[in-house]
């Protein structure tokens, strides 16, 4: 009876050792798959993340991660001072800042209006 399994064993293990290969081909498409589709455009943006918050000065209009736009007053190490209002200052860590704003286009003025 040992013979019979054992016999058994040895007529299917060329055919076994193929299929093993072939079985993670799959496994490693998809991982390029989610390594083009998800996790390289994350680290892109990060890095963009961080370049622009290396980037602030003072003066520059931001909008925080929790939805508050302000002006940066003053820079720390890890915080940013923000005006929201007159004579209203807070103070955010840096990695709560979610984006500059975008400098308003140039308005025509009362002069341009005037003409017309």
């Amino acid at each position: 009876m040992i013979s019979t399994a054992y016999a058994m064993g040895q007529a299917g293990a060329p055919g076994g050792q193929a299929g093993g290969f072939t079985a993670f081909v799959p496994l490693i498409l998809m991982f390029v798959i989610f390594y083009f589709l998800l996790i390289r455009p994350q680290q892109k943006k990060a890095k963009e993340h961080q370049n622009m918050i290396n980037n602030l000065k003072k003066g520059d209009r931001i909008i925080t991660s929790g939805g508050v736009h302000g002006t940066i007053t003053s820079l720390g190490d890890t915080t940013v001072s923000l005006e929201i209002a007159e004579n209203v200052k807070i103070k955010i860590n840096r990695g709560n800042v979610a984006g500059l704003m975008q400098k308003p286009s140039s308005a025509p003025s009362k002069k341009d209006k005037n003409s017309k």
